[in-house]
């Protein structure tokens, strides 16, 4: 039986009454595998990872995509009172978690790092695709005049005006192939996504003025302390956060490797998906 966003769809109240949306695959008691999603408009765990969900979870894992809080069905929060570390914490710990593996793209990889940088004892793996560090010593994250990339303007505008044109100039960027990936379908999805929750558009720009959208900066200089094997993935065509961030990362996680795609963009999970699945299960299952 094939999963779908129905079936795999769980809802849960954090301690602080925080509603959460989930999706959930694979065996309840299997080695926990936690897939945090980006801060695009329409962004959640479903519309992340739908074609990565399933798959990971035949390799062996429970598998467990949130939409954070501010995002998709989970409850709204203005962006400068997020903290995804404390919301992560709280999931895990509702679930009976201990110790799970994360896997983040974009803001998902900065809230992963971040994770591992505060609680190594909870987690197992570390993986990151496209990762957000915010700005810093990596100067290429940043255009010319210290100003957003080409990518993180789209992502603005489509938020502050989630028009046709702007979702799909979102999703176009987001990929190499565009027309191969940047689908009516997948433009609809995020739009649909979006626009059912006016609330979270609305916060993402209020919280532009005040350094948003990654909620609560990692310390740099505490990634080198990571200890937990780290898979670093990025695409080299990516427009919105260069594959530089990630020579940055591999250079400063002591156990860490790198899978630099080509003819890849911000979401290799969704423009390489088989491999992305392979190089995940494979290095959950031997690391």
């Amino acid at each position: 039986m094939t999963l779908t966003q129905e079936s795999a769809a769980r809802d849960i109240t954090l301690p602080s009454g925080t509603h959460l949306r989930y999706y959930e695959a694979g065996d309840a008691t299997a080695p926990p595998v936690v897939l945090l999603h980006g801060s695009g408009p329409g962004a959640t765990g479903w519309s992340n990872f739908s074609g990565n969900i399933e798959a990971v979870a035949r390799g062996g894992f429970r598998v467990l995509a949130p939409d954070m809080p501010g995002w998709g069905e989970s409850d709204a929060v203005r962006t400068v009172d997020m903290d995804h570390d404390a919301d992560l914490i709280a999931f895990l710990d509702a679930l009976g978690i201990e110790k799970a593996a994360l896997v983040g793209n974009s803001m998902g990889a900065h809230t992963a790092v971040r994770f591992a940088t505060l609680h190594p004892e909870r987690i197992s793996h570390l993986v990151t695709m496209g990762a957000s560090l915010g700005r810093g010593p990596v100067k290429n994250l940043f255009s010319a005049g210290d100003g957003p990339s080409e990518g993180l303007k789209v992502i603005a505008r489509a938020y502050r005006d989630p028009s046709p044109e702007n979702m799909t100039a979102l999703v176009e960027i987001m990929t190499f192939d565009k027309a191969r990936f940047a689908t009516p379908e997948l433009t609809q999805a995020r739009s649909r996504a979006a626009l059912a929750h006016p609330e979270h558009l609305t916060n993402y720009v209020e919280g532009l003025a005040h350094g948003a959208p990654i909620p609560v900066k990692v310390d740099r200089d505490r990634i080198p302390d990571i200890r937990v094997p780290a898979l670093i993935i990025h695409g080299k065509d990516d427009r919105v956060l260069h594959f530089e961030v990630s020579l940055w990362l591999t250079a400063n996680i002591p156990d860490s490797r790198l899978v630099l795609l080509n003819r890849c963009g911000h979401w290799a999970m969704i423009e390489h998906a088989d491999e992305f699945n392979r190089l995940v299960v494979d290095f959950l299952s031997h690391n």
